[in-house]
């Protein structure tokens, strides 16, 4: 049995649905921490337990019978991660579970300014002492976040950001068929994969691809990260919040996000969407 935690969210959600078209449904497990809301799941004949990284009985009981757990990442900014992705590993291993997978992050690094990046880079530490075979699935920066990062560009028509670097931004939906084509098949990963777009792209890149998408000029506008911060904040972004979101910028700036890989490419059997793809579907 394949058993998926956070399968109520967008990303693991993706990848059960993936593996329904891959696997019989009685083959696939999950473990959310609200069982109703998995039922449309449990009516296709997927088993639905209750589990949570706070609660490690309950997790032991919901990872029973696993050959493979898919554990995803905390998505808490305000949680200790590293805590509860123990929790997950060491439930696992009680569990009898003879392959841990996890979704980790391209960049994962101990020296990183972007903290999700040590968290994570903590968290294979603890997968590669834990006994079992494990599998890091190290996903390329998610391509929705630029829904978000670049700003209001349709109405304004600039990008204005603080300084950045390249980044192979890799759509959520690619990395959980990719999840699932990994869990489902018959190819042994070890430790950690990197699973990206095909192309790095800065801002810059971006505003010339909104520009020829759209029709109209896209400028690219650098500002100081205390200036962004400070324009962050009075549109009412609360002052931690903003800073942890130059710390992207920041770990951009370093290349730590710049790196791409074909396996994304070779899993999919075809290329992997684009930044002009997301721009031409409204981001």
């Amino acid at each position: 049995m394949i058993v998926v935690t956070g399968a109520t969210g967008a990303l693991n959600g993706a990848t059960v649905e993936q593996l329904l078209n891959r696997i019989p449904a009685e083959q696939i497990g999950v473990s959310v921490r609200d069982v109703a809301s998995a039922q449309h799941f449990a009516d296709r004949g997927v088993r639905v337990r209750q589990g949570s990284y706070e609660d490690p009985a309950a997790l032991r009981h919901s990872f029973e019978g696993a050959e493979q757990v898919l554990l995803v990442s905390s998505s808490d900014p305000h949680a200790d991660a590293v805590s509860l992705h123990r929790n997950g590993i060491e439930a696992a291993v009680e569990a009898g579970a003879r392959r841990i997978l996890y979704t980790s992050h391209q960049g994962a690094g101990a020296e990183s300014p972007f903290r999700p990046a040590r968290d994570h880079a903590a968290t294979e530490e603890l997968l590669a002492g834990s006994g079992v075979a494990w599998t890091s699935l190290r996903n390329g920066f998610y391509a929705h976040s630029l829904g978000w990062l670049l700003g209001p560009w349709q109405q304004t028509g600039t990008i204005t950001a603080p300084a950045d670097g390249p980044v192979s931004w890799t759509d959520r939906a690619d990395a959980a068929t990719a999840a699932a084509v990994i869990l489902a098949g018959d190819r042994t990963f070890e430790g950690p994969v990197t699973l990206t777009a095909s192309h790095a792209v800065t801002f810059a890149d971006i505003a010339a691809m909104a520009s020829g998408i759209s029709g109209h000029e896209v400028k690219r506008i650098v500002v100081d990260d205390e200036e962004w911060i400070a324009g962050k904040v009075a549109a009412g972004t609360p002052e931690a919040m903003a800073r942890m979101t130059l710390t992207t910028f920041r770990a951009a700036r370093e290349g730590r996000f710049a790196g791409v890989d074909p396996l994304l490419a070779e899993l999919l059997q075809r290329e992997p969407r684009t930044v002009a793809d997301r721009i031409a579907a409204g981001i």
